[in-house]
């Protein structure tokens, strides 16, 4: 078997740069943190064995600065660099400068993270593979207008205008009548150059009331691959995930072996190695395939809970070399979690809220997890994402899963700055989401009605 790393290098901030350092910790692996000037206090950087600036706090001159992190690895003499989610998780220019310069990226390879990327190239690859993907365009939409026309009225309005290298909820538009398509396609081929350099964009068939729900994947160098269930994501707020859980409600075990069998070849077939996601809209008993994500989620731990598997550990030890120690057979399925994401901003406006955390108290009890940098006296940036913490409860049952998160929240304090937690404590006494299976657009349709009823 392959020795794991002795050093590992954290290209990252915040609660992912924490739990990559415990997991490292608890493998026996040094790490290396990296931060900005607005970091230099944080928890996971006194805890790391090493630390280096690596810029002033805006990301561009830091946690986005590619010759500096490479330089941090170099004279700390890291052996791997491990990019958590958001920054440079998904930029295979640098996945490709980690390996040129000697290190091991601890994720996939460049050229599959620049597949994935290309929601043309994924999509084509999904079909290839047999996976179910949205009715659409064949590729990239051709110039001709006529043929843009032609390809709307075979797959039927009202359709969505995609940025082939897109992600995150930006470069899309929906488009409701033929009038309207052109400009739609102009319009959003003039953002997705802008934004992603790539003018390239496609069409899908919208679904109107789909949920989210996505298939967690772990594969190694050797072509062994197994998948870890599905989360249900579809509490959101413009494309941005609100709460998770796993499973997802309402949802079949044949259902589930069945799409998760279906990705696990998939990413066999592409060559993936490390962590995965790859995410659907799900609509009436079907799935349709609309990106895959080359990195760890932040909603990973719903998964870890319900199936005992340690998601951050299984990334480095592939990344090391070692064979997945997991067959199909050997993951469990037990129980139920749910995450909160907690955000430094207003729970209804949801404008940032950063600024010094006064009182800092996390709850606790049986099923309580908090996965969070945040302490009493800690400012909150603001030049970051204002995510501070990840709340994750898990019962034997959902109803339990939401009972402890009703107790859990009624313990979160956190004063001196605002944050999302009324929202989320509303949340778990809704009647549809404890119902389950609520569609993508459910939370904002209920923001909307809460604001037309004030």
């Amino acid at each position: 078997m392959a020795a794991l790393f002795e050093k590992v290098l954290i290209a990252n901030r915040g609660e992912i740069a924490l739990r990559i350092q415990r997991a490292c910790r608890e493998l026996g692996i040094k790490t290396v943190v990296v931060h900005s000037e607005a970091d230099t206090d944080a928890k996971y950087v006194k805890l790391a064995d090493e630390s280096v600036c690596i810029g002033p706090p805006p990301s561009r001159q830091s946690y986005l600065n590619v010759p500096a992190i490479i330089a941090a690895a170099e004279v700390t003499d890291a052996e791997a660099i491990h990019p958590g989610y958001g920054f440079l998780s998904e930029n295979a220019d640098f996945a490709e400068r980690v390996e040129r310069s000697g290190f091991k990226f601890i994720g996939p390879t460049a050229d599959v993270i620049r597949m994935m990327g290309d929601k043309v190239a994924a999509k084509r690859a999904m079909i290839a593979a047999g996976v179910p993907c949205v009715p659409g365009s064949e590729g990239a939409l051709p110039e001709d207008p006529k043929e843009i026309v032609k390809i709307a009225r075979s797959v039927g309005y009202p359709v969505i205008i995609k940025a082939a290298g897109g992600g995150g909820g930006r470069g899309m538009r929906v488009v409701h009548t033929e009038a309207a398509l052109i400009n739609a396609v102009q319009t959003t081929r003039a953002e997705a150059a802008a934004a992603f350099n790539n003018p390239e964009v496609y069409m899908e068939k919208f679904l109107e009331n789909p949920r989210h729900i996505e298939i967690q994947i772990l594969a190694d160098h050797f072509g062994n691959v197994v998948h870890l269930g599905e989360r249900d994501c579809s509490m959101q707020r413009r494309h941005q995930k609100v709460l998770e859980e796993a499973p997802a409600p309402k949802l079949t075990t044949r259902l589930r072996e069945k799409i998760g069998d279906r990705c696990a070849d998939a990413c066999r077939r592409i060559g993936y190695r490390g962590a995965g996601t790859i995410e659907f809209l799900f609509e009436n008993n079907d799935f349709y395939f609309i990106e895959m994500n080359t990195r760890v989620q932040v909603e990973h731990p719903v998964t870890e809970l319900i199936t005992g598997i340690d998601i951050v550990q299984e990334q480095i030890r592939v990344a090391s070399g070692q064979r997945l120690r997991l067959k199909q057979k050997d993951v469990v399925f037990k129980g139920h979690a749910i995450e909160c994401r907690i955000n430094a901003e207003d729970p209804y406006k949801f404008t940032p809220s950063p600024g010094k955390i006064q009182t800092w108290h996390a709850p606790g009890g049986p099923g309580v997890r908090v996965d969070s940098h945040a302490y009493s006296g800690y400012v909150v940036p603001p030049h970051y994402d204002s995510m501070i913490a990840k709340l994750i409860v898990y019962g034997d049952t959902r109803a339990q899963a939401i009972a402890r998160m009703k107790i859990a929240l009624s313990e979160t304090i956190v004063e001196g700055i605002q944050t999302n937690v009324p929202l989320h404590r509303e949340l778990m006494r809704d009647t549809h989401f404890i119902d389950g299976g609520t569609s993508i657009h459910y939370l904002e349709q209920m923001l909307a009605a809460r604001e037309r009823d004030r």
